[in-house]
């Protein structure tokens, strides 16, 4: 089992809707002792709206969600908790996933304007998790966890996102990023899966970038 290292003091958990970023941050937090900075997506009051007419509210909750992510990383850095060990469910950068998958072209001029002036102030993580799963167990989860606001998704919608997170992270580079397929492993029931991808994060030769499909003894049926 690997025991924590030093030099990963902020670990960033990401993935597409329903694949379990907070499920893992927390799990990773609790096992590290470190801190837990989670999204809070409820807080956007456009949310909700933009899931029944997306066209019309991209932008605003796409600006909300921007401010919102840069605000949090402005409180982290007031308080120095970037001296300590931070596993969040997020990665600012993702933002841009969803303005270019829902803005329209002179919405997404107006974003770029302001995007990387907030950018280059957020500390970059020193690993990003990527969970890496199908449509199919994107949907399962999400109508598990039965978030009203999410039931009216489609899936359409939710492919053409699950590939837009493919294609940003399998091509990223800003910081060390781990891969992992999550399509057919439970980590938050079974604790093998969890320590699989604990160990790793943590492991001490893992490189710049890697692929791992932990092997799960739990046979799952959506």
């Amino acid at each position: 089992m690997s025991q924590p290292t030093d030099d990963i003091r902020r670990i960033a958990i990401e993935g597409a809707i329903g694949v379990g970023k907070t499920s893992l941050a927390k799990r990773l937090a609790e096992r590290t002792g470190a801190r837990l900075a989670l999204e809070d997506f409820a807080a956007n009051p456009f949310l909700e709206a933009f899931y029944k007419d997306p066209k019309k509210y991209a932008f605003q909750t796409q600006m909300f969600f921007l401010v919102n992510r840069y605000k949090q990383h402005e409180r982290l850095r007031a308080e120095d908790l970037f001296s300590q060990r931070l596993v969040s469910d997020y990665s600012f950068e993702k933002d841009r996933i969803f303005a270019y998958l829902n803005l329209e072209s002179e919405e997404l001029k107006l974003y770029e304007s302001i995007y990387p002036l907030l950018y280059k102030n957020v500390p970059k993580p020193d690993l990003v998790v990527f969970l890496h799963s199908d449509v199919d167990r994107l949907l399962a989860n999400i109508k598990k966890r039965g978030r009203e606001m999410e039931a009216g998704m489609t899936r359409e919608y939710l492919q053409k996102l699950n590939e837009a997170y493919h294609r940003f992270y399998f091509n990223y580079d800003t910081a060390p990023c781990l891969i992992v397929n999550s399509t057919e492993i439970d980590f938050v029931e079974n604790d093998a899966d969890f320590e699989a991808i604990h160990d790793a994060v943590f492991r001490k030769d893992r490189g710049y970038k890697e692929f791992i499909q932990p092997e799960s003894s739990m046979r799952l049926d959506f």
